[in-house]
């Protein structure tokens, strides 16, 4: 199966808790221009006529920067849009439907939170990416469970996909992430949670671009 190259750096997440709708796409921009490489569209609340335009104005936004959006959970929505890609967590569809509906050039990323054994299923069964997190206490998802930096080392070890980081980074815990091998720092809150977007998306970019701390 052709693998699809994915970037590596800011990942961002969108939550309609954050971002007013009428604001989504600005705040994607803003954050496209402080050097977010990947965008993620999750939206557990509007409705699908609703998410079918946003996720349709995102798709044209990121062709435009040349950038992957993401659609979280929704396959058919993804394939709607024509979107990069899909998300899929644990109690989503199985990973093999996405790429059926989805093809070989699609990216599927598949949520693995502390497992090793998940990830080997999602490699085995042609996910694009490995998510392993929370990292740190999240404001999104608070009762998820728990992951240690050593989980993203033995992950890197393992597996030669691209891998992501989630839950509670920030600019100043990040580093240590990518020093153990996340290719990807997903971040929902701080980036979309601040006043200024695109200088929080630049502080997170920065980790990348100047290394990770010794």
């Amino acid at each position: 199966m052709p693998v699809t190259p994915l970037p590596t750096g800011l990942y961002v997440i969108t939550d309609s808790q954050l971002i007013p709708g009428d604001r989504l796409a600005d705040c994607v921009a803003r954050a496209i221009a402080g050097g977010a490489v990947m965008v993620q569209y999750r939206d557990k609340q509007r409705s699908a006529s609703d998410r079918m335009r946003a996720a349709g104005a995102l798709v044209e936004l990121c062709h435009q920067h040349g950038i992957p959006l993401i659609v979280n959970d929704d396959i058919e929505l993804a394939r709607e849009v024509g979107a990069a890609g899909v998300h899929l967590g644990q109690e989503d569809a199985a990973l093999e439907q996405a790429r059926h509906r989805l093809g070989d050039q699609a990216i599927i990323g598949v949520s693995c939170y502390n497992s090793l054994e998940q990830a080997r299923l999602a490699c085995g069964n042609g996910a694009s990416y490995l998510a392993f997190g929370r990292f740190f206490p999240s404001t999104t998802k608070p009762a998820a469970v728990p992951a240690r930096p050593a989980l993203l080392t033995a992950a890197r070890r393992e597996f030669s996909l691209p891998i992501a980081a989630i839950g509670g980074i920030t600019p100043g815990n990040g580093a240590a992430l990518i020093a153990a091998g996340a290719d990807l720092l997903a971040v929902i809150h701080g980036v979309f949670g601040q006043a200024d977007i695109e200088a929080a998306a630049r502080r997170y970019a920065g980790l990348f671009a100047t290394g990770p701390a010794p």
